[in-house]
C-alpha cells in the first residue's frame, strides 16, 4: 500500500509551527509528511513551484496526495479537516 503524501508549505514562522506540529501527531505510519518552508526554499524550487501549482495563497497550507484542503482556501486549518482527508488513517 502507498503512503499517503502530506505536504504542508509555511513560510517557517512561529505562525505556522502550530499547523506543523498539528500535522505530525495525528500523521501515521501509513503518512509520509513533508515540510516546505517557502521563505527558505528548496534547493530545486520544487516546493515553490508546487505551491504556485496548487494555487496556495496563504500559509500554512496542507495538501494530501497532491490536493489542497479546502480549509487552507478559506479558513483556518483544524483537526477535523486534516481528518476528514484521510490524515492519521492507516
Amino acid at each position: 500500500m502507498a503512503k499517503r503524501k502530506i505536504e504542508v508549505f509555511t513560510s517557517g514562522c512561529p505562525v505556522c509551527q502550530p499547523t506543523v506540529d498539528l500535522v505530525k501527531k495525528i500523521a501515521c505510519s501509513n503518512c509520509e509528511v513533508i515540510v516546505f518552508d517557502l521563505n527558505k526554499g528548496c534547493s530545486t524550487n520544487q516546493c515553490r513551484e508546487k505551491a504556485q501549482q496548487l494555487n496556495i495563497t496563504r500559509l500554512p497550507a496542507v495538501a494530501v496526495d497532491g490536493k489542497l484542503l479546502e480549509c487552507c482556501k478559506t479558513g483556518s486549518i483544524s483537526e477535523e479537516a486534516l481528518r476528514a482527508a484521510g490524515v492519521g488513517k492507516s
